[in-house]
């Protein structure tokens, strides 16, 4: 007798990726080993028959914010971490396609020799034709974040949800790691999100998914069957909706 097959609460996500999850822990650069471990992660989910767009951050390699907090223009800093971006795609890229997951990497800054250029209709196309597509290049506009990068992109593919992968298990009402009375919100609204500063993603981001009715999953990428389970309905992390 073959073996059920559980459904799938979404049909398209939304992967937001911190640029430390292709690092050793505390480190920075690229570990090859982290970005195949993502890679088979990611995987699983696309065997599943679920369309996966992914957008990196580049907090391995640079950060806006450390070039001004030096004095850089800021523009500048942030073009820079723009680049960095392309940069982790291609080496999530590369793993993906080393475990036969054909994949696609776009940037909103033309590179045309390295990424294809973000052009929404040829990004849908390549969902449609069971393509990973990772976006690089941030939003193209300074001053902008990777978060806010995955919330505008996940509204124009038409994802079901942005799933905001990091190291924690959900979201809570302080710092887990300073406070042990920390509580984790299993759901929570968008604007309490904002209102209550809760370090989801950043303001413009969450503002972006409220407007357009997107739903974000705070997960632990790192727990073992953590990402699998959320894209089965299975209750994981903290879900942040236009309702609580």
């Amino acid at each position: 007798m073959s073996e059920k097959v559980q459904a799938n609460k979404y049909n398209r996500i939304m992967l937001k990726l911190s640029g430390e999850a292709l690092a050793e822990p505390g480190g920075f650069g690229i570990a090859p080993a982290q970005a195949n471990h993502i890679a088979q992660l990611v995987r699983n989910v696309h065997e599943t028959g679920v369309d996966v767009a992914i957008v990196i951050g580049a907090g391995n390699i640079w950060r806006g914010a450390t070039g001004e907090n030096v004095g850089m223009d800021r523009a500048t800093a942030d073009y820079m971490g723009m680049l960095a971006t392309v940069i982790n795609a291609l080496a999530l890229m590369d793993a993906l396609e080393q475990i036969d997951v054909v994949t696609r990497v776009m940037s909103a800054i033309e590179m045309r020799t390295v990424a294809e250029p973000y052009i929404r209709r040829r990004a849908i196309r390549h969902l449609e034709k069971g393509r990973v597509v990772i976006f690089g290049g941030g939003t193209g506009n300074p001053y902008f974040s990777t978060d806010t990068a995955a919330a505008l992109r996940a509204t124009e593919i038409g994802a079901d949800v942005v799933i905001k992968a990091t190291k924690v298990d959900g979201v809570y009402d302080r710092d887990p790691k300073v406070h042990e009375d920390a509580v984790r919100f299993d759901r929570l609204s968008h604007i309490d999100a904002i209102s209550q500063r809760l370090n989801v993603m950043d303001s413009t981001a969450i503002s972006l998914c409220m407007d357009n009715n997107m739903p974000i999953l705070v997960l632990n990428l790192w727990e073992p069957g953590a990402l699998m389970a959320a894209i089965h309905g299975e209750t994981v992390g903290t879900l942040v909706t236009t309702e609580k």
